[in-house]
């Protein structure tokens, strides 16, 4: 054990001189960080369903789906979202690296071939790892290289195409149709992580793949409940065939306890509010809008884009660091984000914009930015 815990505290202290030790740290200050896209993980309506579900069901579900955990809640939620989602059908796993690791571990056959973005979760990563197809990786969101990945590639299996819809880290949207229609041609499978726009995307609220009008192409999608739904776990949605595969094979499904039976009862009532209040997720959107703006405006360099994510990359851990305790000490929680979650010289501040924000909230974040900005880079510059 002497030697486990020196080895161990080598790499901490490596961890440590390179600013990429990570801590815990509890929530303070207006939101910028989270993913809680439509303010909905406090909702009244929310968390009224799931307290009287507690008081009905109990805190626990006992054992796995497949034993004793069942419940006729889970059933009716799942029948709501696949009609939600425009899909046969769908299932509920307890999170959405769970729900990524179990489609992907459970479809990549032998003899089949994988392609992936680049940018792709670490989640989906892991999942197409514990699968036995071939992996390929592609250019970011490129899909002129796809289509030349696609045609030389030859395998004897099946094929398929794993991307994010809305990436987490850049806030942009892959090319959902001109993928589809890759699929379409190459007899490919599309499986789409929805995780950061389902809530927030389409006529519905949906996510992307409504949006863009690909539903007929896509074999599955994953759709975290744990961001714009403001709940936990995510829905795999698909053809019912498939959804019943999942049943019988995922391991990430079959071996786990089930979820609190109390939270399909919040999860439901997470659906009725996206339904009812779609002004919630066009004031996110509005509100992300005006913010990349009003940075623009002031010389802050950011990416354009669609979503509520808007990354200020900053390039070394130091400086990310720096600003987002600046901006911790005027009231705003922005994060740091450094590698290996971005890449090497990338490391960022990831402002992630939701409904509760106001005009004023934005202004000030603002003029904080500008001001923690401008002070990083005078004392960067001493330093040198």
């Amino acid at each position: 054990m002497a030697e486990l815990e020196d080895r161990t505290r080598r790499i901490l202290s490596e961890l440590d001189s390179q600013g990429l030790r990570r801590e815990l740290r509890s929530p303070s200050g207006i939101d910028l960080s989270s993913n809680d896209y439509l303010g909905l993980a406090d909702h009244p309506l929310i968390r009224g369903a799931m307290a009287r579900a507690v008081l009905q069901e109990g805190v626990g579900s006992t054992a796995s789906r497949l034993l004793r955990g069942e419940r006729k809640a889970f059933q009716d939620v799942e029948r709501r979202f696949a009609d939600w989602k425009g899909t046969e059908a769908s299932l509920y796993f307890s999170s959405g690296y769970a729900a990524n690791l179990g489609v992907l571990s459970s479809f990549l056959q032998e003899g089949d071939i994988v392609f992936s973005d680049e940018l792709n979760h670490a989640s989906l990563i892991d999942g197409m790892r514990l699968g036995r197809a071939r992996r390929v990786i592609f250019p970011h969101c490129d899909a002129r290289a796809l289509r030349s990945a696609l045609v030389s590639e030859q395998v004897p299996g099946q094929r398929f195409l794993v991307t994010e819809s809305l990436f987490s880290m850049d806030g942009d949207l892959a090319p959902l149709e001109d993928y589809a229609e890759l699929c379409r041609e190459t007899g490919t499978a599309l499986i789409v992580d929805e995780a950061h726009a389902v809530g927030v995307f389409g006529e519905r609220g949906s996510g992307r793949i409504e949006q863009a009008g690909v539903g007929n192409d896509v074999f599955l999608s994953v759709n975290t409940a744990g961001k714009a739904l403001g709940v936990c776990g995510a829905f795999v949605a698909g053809p019912r065939w498939a959804i019943e595969y999942l049943i019988q094979r995922a391991r990430t499904f079959v071996f786990t306890t089930a979820a609190p039976p109390s939270l399909a009862a919040a999860l439901d009532a997470a659906l009725s509010v996206v339904v009812r209040e779609p002004e919630l997720r066009a004031r996110t959107l509005r509100s992300a809008g005006k913010l990349r703006t009003m940075l623009a405006e002031m010389g802050v360099h950011v990416p354009q884009g669609e979503s509520q994510i808007i990354p200020i990359v900053l390039g070394d851990n130091e400086r990310a660091m720096a600003a987002a305790e600046a901006l911790r000490k005027d009231g705003f929680d922005v994060r740091a984000i450094r590698p290996p979650t971005v890449p090497r010289g990338t490391s960022r501040l990831r402002v992630s914009v939701n409904a509760k924000l106001r005009e004023p909230d934005l202004e000030a974040f603002r003029s904080s930015l500008v001001t923690a900005l401008a002070e990083k880079v005078a004392c960067r510059a001493a330093s040198l």
